[in-house]
């Protein structure tokens, strides 16, 4: 279980995770990135509403690569679609064959 401290928009407080420390502290890293980002293009001083706007920033990044996943998983032909296409092959020649 890993320790973090946190030190951030103003506030401080310790938090514990089942993640090792080494993640955590990168997680923490990003976050501080992501916040800095958001505070220096935003112009938003408010602790508050830095740390929601951060948070939506971090959910649309996940949200657009959730949707990549799914658009590549659908692009990735699996054993199934390869299994229905020999099918479907086989069909096509069979009635090729048939009519000629």
């Amino acid at each position: 279980m890993g320790k973090l401290q946190i030190e951030l928009l103003g506030a401080s407080f310790s938090a514990q995770a089942s993640e090792d420390d080494a993640y955590l502290a990168k997680l923490l890293s990003y976050y501080k990135e992501i916040t800095e980002s958001i505070k220096n293009s935003s112009g938003v001083k408010d602790s508050l509403k830095i740390s929601i706007l951060s948070g939506i920033a971090l959910v649309d990044e996940l949200y657009k690569e959730k949707q990549k996943s799914i658009s590549l998983s659908k692009a990735v032909p699996t054993e199934d679609d390869e299994k229905a296409e020999r099918i479907v092959q086989n069909i096509i020649e069979k009635i090729s064959g048939a009519l000629e």
